[in-house]
């Protein structure tokens, strides 16, 4: 792995930070003052929104809303949601934010943000091998559960004790095993549980697809917290700024590290007042 700059003060914390990283923000901020067109690309849960039990419930960290609106009316910049989650779930976390762009289901499905919605088809085998998936774990008493989405299936252990959140991944693991190895699925940890999806496409893949029609002085960030997002990571890379968001840091691809909800803020608000010089 690359040498990585993950940590960088916004505002006087007491953690000791690393000086470089702090210059390749301000250098990218320097270039996004000046350029014409920029795009930021935003993962969803942890990033934008602390964990929550109750998905549905799982709002933005206080401020976030207002200032993407400001970031959205400067006109400047267009905002991607890239995220995990269903395309529909997203929208009503959001509001009042509204014509908004969302890759959905790790790519396999695109909102744009005048409304027009296309999810991908996925291969008959493949979508045999997910129901296949789904039967074992309800018959491994995992019902309660399991989220279906386009592409995959998911298990959440969120808010669970640790012995028991133990044995549902054990029991999860076990379900899948005849599975994860097969052709065109791929098994994914996140934060708080598991799934099982199709390898391609993934946050990666999406990156690259929006990346392929931009022109050269557009700058691009994306920001993300699990794994998930580390192929994003690497697929900006030397392309535009990749920023781990997350409470604790971890080993990452990324180019710098913000820690929730402080530093997520005042990024933004750079952003802001970049795009709106």
């Amino acid at each position: 792995m690359s040498p990585r700059y993950p940590l960088v003060e916004f505002g006087g914390g007491d953690s000791l930070r690393q000086s470089h990283g702090t210059a390749v923000l301000s250098k990218f901020m320097e270039q996004l003052t000046a350029a014409s067109s920029s795009m930021l690309l935003l993962d969803y849960d942890v990033t934008l929104a602390p964990f929550h039990t109750e998905r549905h419930l799982a709002y933005p960290y206080p401020g976030v809303v207002a200032v993407l609106e400001k970031i959205l009316d400067a006109a400047r910049s267009r905002v991607i949601i890239v995220t995990g989650r269903p395309v529909l779930e997203i929208g009503p976390l959001l509001r009042p934010l509204n014509k908004l762009e969302i890759w959905g289901s790790h790519g396999l499905e695109h909102l744009m943000a005048d409304g027009t919605y296309r999810q991908f088809p996925i291969g008959p085998e493949v979508a045999t091998s997910l129901s296949q998936a789904e039967s074992f774990l309800i018959a491994a008493g995992l019902s309660q559960r399991i989220e279906i989405k386009p592409g995959g299936i998911a298990v959440h252990w969120r808010g669970m004790p640790a012995v028991e959140m133990e044995s549902v991944r054990t029991r999860t693991q076990r379900a899948l095993s005849a599975l994860v190895n097969q052709s065109g699925l791929r098994q994914l940890e996140f934060d708080e549980g598991l799934e099982l999806r199709v390898e391609h496409p993934n946050k990666g893949d999406t990156v690259r697809s929006i990346l392929r029609d931009l022109g050269d002085p557009t700058r691009v960030a994306f920001l993300g917290d699990d794994l998930t997002d580390e192929d994003a990571f690497r697929a900006l890379h030397s392309r535009g700024l990749s920023v781990l968001v997350r409470p604790e840091y971890r080993e990452t691809d990324a180019e710098i590290w913000l820690e929730p909800p402080g530093e997520l803020i005042d990024f933004l608000e750079q952003w802001r007042d970049a795009v709106s010089a």
